[in-house]
């Protein structure tokens, strides 16, 4: 081994911290950034605090499809802690550095909280789908028992998954530039960022990446092309419309969230900016919280 690759690899193993570029190219922005995210933050909270109590409390709320509701309140409690309050305590400090332990955990919980997020929707398009195909079977189908499964299922399913993703993650080789231009920990710039060949590792983030996003797709999917079809074919207008707005509100969440996804991932590389891709990562994460409201409304 000769003295270049000595110092190449204590270049890596002094790797301790990245630091998140954020917002540092909008210096004259901080406070307004700082005030617009500190609102953010309590408008989500608060809105999905009232939101568990009440259907807690309310016994007319009492049921699958608000319990499900309720679970999605707590999953965007969950992904505003995440994100949003480091975000602010780098712009109120301007200290953007991260502990490369600080970054896996949020990167790991960021992917598990995502692929929670996927089956709750669908989920809750199954709760739908029965609810107006088989309505005679839905108390039977929907029980509480069952509720409680899948809405297990939907919390846990990705944790082995994603747990293993980061190890692979992070067990990469960083040396040069330890700058991530982002405001959170994601993968892509993680490998970004890492040293040699990490063709594997994109492979095996794809597949992962695929499965999680394709499965739950595919069942809502599923589960809305069998709500429309048996909307379409209800004899009365009437009878059509109280069956669509009883599922209305999901469908449009399931369309803004997929929607917003594409556009986030499916762009050609060629059109990205470092601005842009920021911008559209923090709608698309933050698109949910909308969704929370519209599925109340």
């Amino acid at each position: 081994m000769n003295h270049e690759e000595i110092r190449g690899e204590d270049n890596i193993s002094s790797v301790k911290q990245f630091v998140l570029l954020g917002f540092s190219d909008l210096p004259n922005l901080q406070g307004f950034l700082s005030g617009v995210f500190s609102i953010i933050c309590i408008i989500i909270l608060l809105g999905n605090i009232l939101i568990i109590i009440l259907t807690s409390l309310d016994l007319a709320l009492q049921k699958p499809m608000y319990f499900f509701l309720a679970n999605f309140s707590s999953l965007e409690i969950c992904y505003v802690s995440v994100t949003l309050p480091r975000i602010l305590v780098r712009i109120w400090t301007q200290k953007r550095s991260i502990s490369l332990l600080n970054c896996a955990t949020q990167m790991c919980f960021f992917l598990i909280l995502g692929v929670t997020e996927r089956f709750l929707l669908a989920v809750m398009a199954y709760d739908r789908y029965v609810a107006i195909c088989n309505p005679l079977h839905y108390p039977l189908v929907v029980n509480p028992k069952n509720c409680i499964h899948l809405a297990a299922s939907s919390w846990l399913g990705g944790i082995p998954f994603q747990i293993g993703q980061m190890c692979q993650i992070f067990c990469l080789h960083f040396c040069n530039s330890i700058q991530i231009d982002h405001f959170f920990c994601d993968i892509p710039l993680i490998i970004k960022v890492a040293c040699g060949d990490t063709s594997g590792h994109e492979l095996s983030v794809y597949a992962v990446a695929t499965l999680f996003a394709v499965v739950p797709f595919m069942l809502t999917l599923g589960s809305y092309s069998k709500i429309i079809s048996t909307i379409l074919r209800l004899p009365t207008a009437t009878g059509r419309d109280k069956a669509f707005s009883t599922c209305s509100s999901h469908f449009l969440v399931v369309v803004l969230f997929y929607g917003s996804a594409s556009i986030t991932d499916l762009r050609p590389k060629s059109n990205h900016s470092a601005g842009t891709d920021r911008l559209l990562s923090f709608l698309y994460h933050r698109d949910s919280h909308v969704q929370s409201n519209d599925i109340q409304s």
